[in-house]
C-alpha cells in the first residue's frame, strides 16, 4: 500500500476529529487540513479554534482557514499542494473548482444511509422520524448536494432510548473507521461505486432552526417522544409552560396513569414528577432547563419551584 497518497482533510466540529486522527495514526500523508476560521466564543468573546484545528495543531499538520473557498488565492494555495484525494467530514459546501481539483476526487462522510436523509441534520431527522436503523456513507462529491456515487455504507441500530447525542457519538467513531476503509480501498484501487437511486418517498434532513424545535403536544406520545430525543441534547426541543420556556432533555412515555392534566395540559405533584399531556397519553419529563436556569433533574427543580 502506498501511503504517500497526498490527502487534504476538510472538517470543523468534533464529529470530524476521529476521522482525521485515524488517518494520521495509520500513517497517511495529510498535506493539508482545511477548517473554519477561529470564532469568538464564551463570555469573554475570545477567539476559539475548531476541534479539528485543535487536533491538527497537536499533530503538527499544515492548517488552512479560508474565509471564502471561492477566492483565487485560496484555490491557488490548494492547487500547490498537488492533492491526490480530498476528504470532507462535517464541513461546508464546496465550489466545484475545489472538489474537482484532486486527481482521484473528493469524498464525503455523511451521517445517514444515503440516499435517505440528504441534508444538514441527518441524525436528528432519523430519530425524529422513528427510524430503527441509521448509519454512515462515504460517497464522491458531485454537483447536487449529497447525491454522488456511493463508495461504502455502514449500518448502526437506533435503540428505543437513544438521543441524538448517543447516536452522534457512535456514528462519529463508526464513521472514522469507514473513512479509513475508504482511503485504504481507494489507495489499493480495490473499490467500486454505486449510483444513488431513491425508491419511494424521499426522506429529507433539512437544517434545524429554533422554531423547528417547538414541541407539538397535540400529537401522539410516540411522535412527541421521538421528537424530543431527536433534538437532545442539542439544539433541544422546547415548550412553554405558564409563560416560561423549557428545554426538554430526558423524557419517557406514560400511557397507564390515573393522573389528570390541568387546563394548562400538565400534571405534577410538585415533588417528584411532571407529566405533559399528549394526544393519547403523557410525556414524563425527567430532565429539563427553564430559561435563565441550569439544566437539572425535574425532582431537583421542584424542590425550589412549585407550579400552581
Amino acid at each position: 500500500m502506498d501511503k504517500n497518497l497526498r490527502i487534504v482533510f476538510m472538517g470543523t466540529p468534533d464529529f470530524a476529529v476521529p476521522s482525521l486522527k485515524i488517518l494520521v495514526e495509520n500513517g497517511y500523508n495529510i498535506v493539508g487540513v482545511i477548517t473554519a476560521p477561529d470564532k469568538p466564543a464564551g463570555r469573554g468573546r475570545k477567539l476559539q479554534s475548531s476541534p479539528v484545528k485543535q487536533y491538527a495543531e497537536e499533530a503538527g499538520l499544515n492548517i488552512l482557514q479560508p474565509t471564502n473557498l471561492k477566492k483565487p488565492e485560496f484555490q491557488q494555495e490548494l492547487k500547490e499542494l498537488e492533492v491526490d484525494l480530498q476528504i470532507v467530514v462535517a464541513f461546508r459546501m464546496l465550489p466545484e473548482a475545489v472538489w474537482s481539483m484532486p486527481k482521484i476526487g473528493t469524498f464525503n462522510l455523511h451521517g445517514s444511509l444515503l440516499p435517505d436523509y440528504r441534508g444538514a441534520a441527518p441524525i436528528n431527522w432519523a430519530i425524529i422520524n422513528g427510524e430503527k436503523v441509521t448509519g454512515v456513507t462515504t460517497f464522491f462529491l458531485q454537483h447536487e448536494i449529497d447525491t454522488g456515487d456511493i463508495i461504502f455504507r455502514q449500518e448502526e441500530p437506533i435503540h428505543e432510548e437513544d438521543t441524538v447525542g448517543d447516536v452522534y457519538g457512535r456514528l462519529m467513531n463508526i464513521g472514522a473507521d469507514l473513512v479509513l476503509k475508504t482511503v485504504e480501498k481507494i489507495d489499493q484501487g480495490d473499490y467500486s461505486t454505486t449510483p444513488q437511486v431513491i425508491e419511494g418517498e424521499p426522506k429529507h434532513a433539512p437544517k434545524i432552526f429554533k422554531e423547528t424545535c417547538k414541541i407539538d403536544f397535540t400529537k401522539d406520545t410516540e411522535t412527541v417522544y421521538n421528537f424530543i430525543r431527536g433534538l437532545s441534547p442539542y439544539p433541544a426541543a422546547w415548550t412553554e409552560i405558564q409563560g416560561k420556556t423549557y428545554k426538554l432533555f430526558k423524557v419517557s412515555k406514560v400511557y397507564d396513569t390515573d393522573v389528570v392534566a390541568n387546563e394548562d395540559g400538565f400534571a405534577t405533584d410538585n415533588k417528584k414528577y411532571f407529566y405533559i399531556k399528549t394526544a393519547d397519553g403523557f410525556i414524563a419529563v425527567h430532565e429539563w432547563q427553564m430559561q435563565g436556569k441550569k439544566r437539572m433533574p425535574v425532582d431537583a427543580f421542584l424542590l425550589g419551584t412549585k407550579f400552581e
